[in-house]
């Protein structure tokens, strides 16, 4: 039974077992859609990341994301000057066919190859386990950038886009709510220092991680 389920094509019709299952037990029911706090709305205590841009996406953009709430800014480094963006989409619901769109499949169509992905544990303050992201450095030309980006959802955190969708299934059945977000992180890369932008990247994670959980339903 366990050698069954780590082939590919027992995974997917897992998850499409479990799609119909959320269709006859959750979907027939009015969705229960929590309360979240608006993104606009957001800030990053302390004195060690400023913002210095918060980006307005333009209404083709907003159309194709069909997010429900999304922020989208920039910070830097008070004493390092590095800089890190922060782009976070929330859908209220996946019912009506809205769903993330990861960045494995948006970055290439912007002209950005991945040259490493792998995945990231980073230690988090007040958490009592690392959280686990997606990473990736890509490059366009001669920019290099790191990404960092994950799902969260009811404060859990996920790197798969497989083991995401499953959770919301469930969510759905158990539940009867299938809300998400999807965050995503990128420092630019100088000089070809990828480690530097790493640990530029993980600080900044480390920074917002427990603000912006309050921001998220839980």
């Amino acid at each position: 039974m366990i050698s069954f389920l780590k082939s590919r094509s027992a995974r997917v019709l897992t998850v499409v077992l479990f799609a119909q299952a959320s269709l006859f037990y959750g979907f027939s029911r009015r969705e229960n859609v929590p309360v979240h706090k608006q993104l606009e709305d957001f800030t990053l205590p302390g004195n060690e990341w400023t913002m210095v841009e918060n980006s307005k996406l333009d209404a083709e953009t907003l159309e194709v994301l069909k997010a429900d709430d999304i922020l989208s800014r920039l910070y830097v480094h008070k004493q390092t000057g590095k800089a890190a963006t922060l782009f976070v989409a929330y859908f209220e619901t996946q019912r009506t066919g809205k769903a993330p769109h990861s960045p494995k499949n948006c970055l290439p169509g912007s002209g950005w190859a991945a040259s490493q992905s792998g995945v990231a544990e980073i230690p988090i303050p007040g958490e009592a386990q690392p959280i686990r992201v997606n990473q990736y450095v890509v490059s366009r030309g001669q920019n290099q950038s790191i990404v960092f980006y994950w799902y969260q959802a009811r404060n859990r955190v996920t790197a798969s886009e497989y083991s995401a969708k499953i959770y919301t299934v469930a969510d759905a059945i158990r539940y009867n709510r299938s809300d998400t977000a999807l965050v995503r992180v990128v420092v630019n890369v100088s000089d070809g220092n990828i480690k530097e932008a790493m640990q530029t990247g993980t600080s900044f994670v480390q920074s917002f991680f427990a603000p912006l959980k309050s921001y998220l339903p839980s």
